[in-house]
């Protein structure tokens, strides 16, 4: 299995202001960033464009690290401590599932595991040591 371990920094609302924060003190480059108003609309619910501002995803690479970060989902799941999760990056949603099923063994799924518009299977787990993982599936290039 090919896994990488990534920090993910969510935040409530200043995620672009954290990137361009860690960008200044650690000299990270953004590989990636999408808002959340680039991803699919539900027009049923439509968002404002403060929320269609927030940042849904991004990738910052510091040195020879990968880590992301992004704003909180309003219906995503918070609590003290789950601030900074453990982002485990797959190549295949068989390796996800794999991860998934292993993780959530005595803890709690918080998001399960199913395709989103970002990746073919994403999933937040806290296992039963109350540690947060994101399982994200990188998407063929």
């Amino acid at each position: 299995m090919n896994l990488q371990v990534n920090p993910y920094i969510l935040v409530d609302g200043s995620a672009g202001e954290a990137i361009a924060f860690y960008q200044e003190a650690l000299g990270a480059k953004v590989l990636f960033k999408q808002t959340v108003g680039e991803g699919p609309q539900n027009p049923e619910k439509p968002m404002t464009e403060q929320e269609k501002a927030r940042i849904a995803h991004a990738v910052l690479l510091a040195g020879d690290s990968k880590f992301f970060v992004a704003d909180y989902e309003p219906e995503m799941p918070r609590s003290r401590g789950n601030s900074i999760n453990v982002c485990l990056s797959v190549a295949t949603a068989d390796e996800a599932q794999k991860l998934y099923t292993a993780l959530k063994a005595g803890g709690t799924v918080d998001i399960e595991l199913a395709p989103t518009y970002y990746s073919p299977a994403y999933s937040m787990v806290t296992d039963k040591f109350g540690v947060c993982f994101q399982i994200f599936t990188m998407r063929e290039r």
